[in-house]
């Protein structure tokens, strides 16, 4: 493992098994920090471990032994004693800066999130979904229950973009192989409070867009600024993708939820898409790709946890390989016209078209 000191040498890490079985202490110290806010604090220079500590209410020694820990790592940068500064690798635990993890440190160190990896061992043994044996509820209906896990989920601050206002909406990067320009009427299925696709509309003038989500997310998206610079051509619908999707669209965009379910749910979604979209429609999906290629990559690396992780905290839920994807799309009565990467470690872009 190679990390970056905080004066951009190299540190080479000689990790082993032995010390990956203490990766676990890395995440959680770094979930500490991230819901401290350590890393904003720091945004305007070094400061010492009692200031960051009467700041955000903690045992200063304590902090401080954190925070050693993590430089280590080359994680934040102790540049004397007991004074830390940000560095490239904790720059992007800041709040609102362009690709922040704060919330996705959060988020995967939460209640939910961790003791569902703590029962991992009960889904290993009965191939059953730990989040549902933990709250008796599955994944989507505990953030139905808990507004702060699905703000979480859902998250503002993590998002790409140059402004909080409106006008200045940074498109994603991973979207950028793909041409939308020839598109009237977008859906989004399950966008969120709309990001993405506010995203694409300021970047494609011509074309109108359809955010689905459900209740409590749709009243979220209300008050976003994305969507408010948008919101003379994004129209806000409420409902269910399992019960009736909005009909008339030329194209229909899902990004990160047919991963979240079995396939024969991930097909009724799709088949929702089909019945509801016009003649010659187009379906875009987006997710990460398991590769089977022989050689592994940082990318297989994350989708092979992230598959670990859906089975632990969705029913069904799983990433697949492209034959996989195509076998869903077929399925769903669509035939799969394209497979482009993107520059993103994450996601592949899947184009079909309604036969």
């Amino acid at each position: 493992m190679v990390l970056s000191d905080p004066k951009s040498k190299t540190i080479q890490l000689p990790f082993n098994t032995f010390h990956w079985v203490h990766a676990y202490w890395i995440s959680r110290c770094i979930y500490v920090v991230a819901k401290l806010g350590i890393a904003d604090l720091l945004k305007d220079g070094s400061q010492d471990c009692d200031a960051l500590a009467a700041a955000t209410n903690t045992h200063s020694d304590s902090l401080y032994r954190v925070l050693r820990a993590l430089a280590s790592m080359g994680i934040f940068a102790e540049t004397q004693p007991r004074y830390f500064e940000l560095n490239p690798l904790s720059d992007c635990l800041q709040s609102n800066v362009p690709g922040s993890l704060r919330n996705l440190a959060i988020m995967r160190g939460e209640e939910h999130y961790y003791k569902a990896w703590e029962n991992l061992m009960y889904t290993v043994q009965t191939g059953k979904c730990a989040i549902e044996h933990l709250y008796g509820m599955d994944l989507f209906q505990y953030f139905e229950q808990n507004s702060v896990a699905r703000k979480l989920f859902h998250p503002v601050d993590s998002l790409p973009k140059t402004s909080s206002s409106s006008k200045e909406i940074q498109y994603p990067s991973f979207l950028e192989p793909y041409d939308f320009s020839s598109i009237s009427k977008l859906v989004d299925i399950g966008g969120g409070r709309g990001w993405y696709l506010a995203a694409i509309l300021e970047a494609n003038p011509n074309i109108t867009g359809v955010l689905f989500e459900l209740p409590k997310v749709i009243d979220e998206a209300k008050n976003s600024p994305e969507i408010a610079s948008v919101s003379d051509r994004c129209q806000l619908i409420e409902g269910n993708f399992f019960e009736a999707i909005p009909e008339g669209g030329d194209a229909y965009l899902l990004k990160e939820i047919v991963h979240n379910w079995d396939d024969e749910r991930a097909i009724a979604i799709l088949k929702r898409c089909h019945q509801a979209m016009k003649e010659q429609g187009r379906l875009i999906v987006i997710e990460p790709v398991i590769s089977t290629e022989k050689e592994f990559s940082m990318n297989d690396f994350l989708t092979r946890f992230s598959d670990v992780h859906l089975m632990v905290v969705c029913s069904g839920g799983r990433e697949r390989t492209e034959t996989e994807f195509r076998d869903l799309f077929t399925s769903a009565g669509f035939k799969l016209t394209k497979v482009i990467p993107t520059n993103s470690e994450f996601f592949t872009i899947f184009e079909g078209v309604k036969t």
